[in-house]
């Protein structure tokens, strides 16, 4: 009989909960993945996405060799003439590094991850700015905050009353989820505002359905009417310096047009009023989605305007949660070029069209690692025009994805649970320990050893650090009190952050108060010919286009509300197309109650390649601040007619 081994690790998925993991495995080869039972965060518990990650490491579409385009087909090559290929077309192209682009994805999260940055910053190499995630949320957090900071998630447990703004806790974030119902259980009441169409049923009490992109309208509806009842405080106003713009604002829209707006009714606007006001204090939960919208920055401000100015700010139980920056807690001093060489950047949810326009010079190499780039951003038709248009192009995964289809050299990478690295979350300050449980399938190998075999062949040669010493000077972090021999016996350790974040309402601003919003902006119709708002949700079973192409199937499914206009004209038991001025997909339409009639849920991630892909009907453009991506302010319309 064999032995059965437990080994502790943690998740460096693309998501905020970062679990310490419980790996077990015994002589047969069977494995459990649980949640570290000793963890005060992940507290014995982990999501699906976690438990079926050995399905993606042992997938029989993984591949664990090199691949070298030939024509229309692939043909396995060692890492010798792999890796000297890429240094032979570097050295090329070195000579203008601009026309070299570095594509460095969020798909895996760690400290040793972030030396791709270093390599091709010391190359001079163009780069990437913006984010297809939060940018517009986190950027507002900063215009508002002057930081980002959350209170400690288990102060939701002094909450009298939540406030979940388009957060689906069924599918995003494990552990807020529990958190919320343990909050409910001590007899906290949650709110949801959203359009609906979500999981968030079973974690809350009351229910306000809004449409898309329309949350600062109730926001500064909210406001407006503590403002007319007196309830905004001289004290709370000597917190900020820029009340009498903000003011101006509110004032010159009736309640009645904000009302209008947010397709809400007057008792509405005061139910959510006394959210804030009464039997608080009041916690408010803004979710990634609401700030993908051509305005998804104003809708996160006047959220918080609202928290601030009903005095929920700076106090336990209340605060604003939104994503943290990931590796907040690390010291990355070591992934910058301390020649600080000029670089070129392009915007990650235009990067189609950016790559297009390029000029002296072209774009003619790109190297992508943890992206599945065309699959994730909008327009991948013109992201596919972009590519075709880059002379040589190096792709870095496991699997043959939309973008690696497109490539010219494939070089297969060790996924989690096979590298050690330093864990990190955008949702709680603890740092893990990742250790290599099994070793990487194949030939597979690490982005670290990937790009330190690779600049040892460049002349004159790009040296990385070892391994080791990055994770080292990673931990060299003021929040951290922990050596590297430490963490690898201890697993964890908290950094340390105040558990209230803005504590009396000192904030991170030179002059520490709060800004307030200055601009409001009404929402566009929608084009007459398209009158659906597409929204890309995510998941509950997998991380964005991370699906195992053996689990796609054709055609993907979308979701309309019972009350949705186009019944009217659709045949369900016909073919349906959800269709762009882009293009069209042919869908499978089912019918949900609770949603808003004017949307349509699509759950992302599909390749395009499988028959999926929902970005080839969104348009590429960004949002009102922190160059993200506005995916949510798509139209479209369901048809049965096919193209003639």
């Amino acid at each position: 009989m064999g032995s059965t081994k437990s080994e502790l690790t943690a998740c460096t998925l693309d998501c905020p909960d970062g679990c310490s993991l419980l790996i077990t495995s015994d002589a047969q080869g069977n494995v459990s993945i649980k949640g570290n039972p000793s963890h005060p965060f992940t507290a014995g518990f982990t999501c699906r996405k976690i438990r079926d990650f050995m399905q993606r490491l042992q997938s029989p579409n993984r591949i664990t060799r090199p691949m070298l385009r030939r024509g229309k087909s692939w043909q396995p090559v060692s890492w010798e003439d792999a890796l000297d290929l890429c240094a032979e077309k570097i050295q090329l192209y070195r000579k203008e590094p601009a026309s070299i682009l570095h594509v460095h994805g969020e798909s895996v999260k760690g400290a040793l991850k972030q030396s791709s940055k270093l390599f091709f910053a010391r190359l001079g190499a163009s780069r990437v700015r913006g984010s297809l995630c939060d940018a517009a949320g986190y950027v507002a957090y900063v215009a508002d905050f002057g930081s980002r900071k959350n209170h400690e998630l288990a102060d939701l447990l002094n909450s009298g009353r939540i406030v979940n703004w388009g957060k689906d806790l069924s599918r995003s974030s494990i552990h807020t989820a529990a958190l919320v119902r343990r909050a409910r259980q001590q007899g906290a009441k949650v709110l949801t505002i959203s359009p609906g169409g979500d999981g968030n049923g079973p974690f809350s009490d009351e229910f306000v359905r809004i449409p898309p992109g329309s949350d600062r309208f109730l926001a500064a509806a909210v406001v407006r009417l503590l403002m007319d009842n007196g309830r905004v405080t001289d004290e709370i106003l000597s917190h900020t310096n820029s009340w009498k713009a903000f003011r101006e604002i509110i004032r010159s829209y009736p309640l009645e047009h904000l009302a209008a707006l947010c397709d809400v009714t007057f008792l509405d606007i005061q139910r959510v009023s006394s959210w804030y006001t009464e039997n608080g204090p009041t916690a408010t939960i803004v979710g990634a989605g609401l700030q993908r919208y051509s305005f998804g920055g104003e809708n996160v401000r006047f959220i918080n305007a609202l928290a601030f100015l009903s005095g929920n700010i700076g106090r336990a139980g209340g605060g604003s949660y939104f994503h943290l920056h990931s590796l907040r807690n690390l010291n990355l001093d070591w992934t910058k070029d301390p020649e600080n060489k000029p670089r070129r950047s392009f915007l990650m949810p235009i990067i189609g069209r950016n790559i297009l326009e390029a000029k002296y010079p072209a774009v003619r190499m790109i190297w992508v690692n943890g992206s599945n780039l065309i699959n994730q951003a909008p327009n991948i038709h013109e992201t596919i025009r972009a590519f075709e248009t880059i002379e040589f192009k190096v792709v870095v995964d496991a699997f043959m994805t939309d973008t690696a289809e497109r490539a010219d050299v494939f070089l297969p990478c060790a996924l989690m649970f096979e590298q050690e690295d330093i864990g990190v979350s955008y949702l709680h300050d603890f740092v893990h320990q990742v250790r290599e449980v099994f070793p990487p399938p194949g030939e597979a190998r690490t982005d670290h050893w990937i790009l330190s075999e690779l600049g040892r062949r460049l002349d004159p040669p790009i040296w990385l650090p070892e391994a080791e010493d990055c994770l080292r000077a990673s931990l060299n972090s003021p929040f951290l009190s922990t050596s590297l021999e430490e963490l690898r016996e201890n697993h964890f350790v908290q950094a340390k952050h105040s558990p209230v974040a803005y504590p009396g309402m000192q904030f991170d601003h030179p002059d520490r108060k709060y800004r307030l919003p200055t601009e409001l902006h009404e929402e566009p119709p929608p084009p007459e010919a398209y009158p659906l708002r597409l929204l890309t949700l995510i998941r509950r079973e997998t991380i964005h286009s991370q699906i195992l192409p053996e689990k796609q199937t054709e055609p993907p499914t979308v979701w309309i509300a019972p009350d949705c206009l186009c019944l009217g004209h659709l045949d369900l038991l016909e073919e349906v197309y959800l269709v762009s001025p882009l293009g069209r997909i042919k869908v499978r339409v089912e019918v949900t109650p609770g949603l808003h009639p004017d949307v349509v849920i699509y759950r992302r991630g599909d390749w395009m390649k499988l028959g999926g892909g929902a970005n080839q009907l969104i348009a590429a453009e960004l949002t009102d601040i922190g160059n993200g991506a506005p995916f949510y302010q798509q139209c479209v319309r369901l048809e049965n007619n096919e193209v003639e």
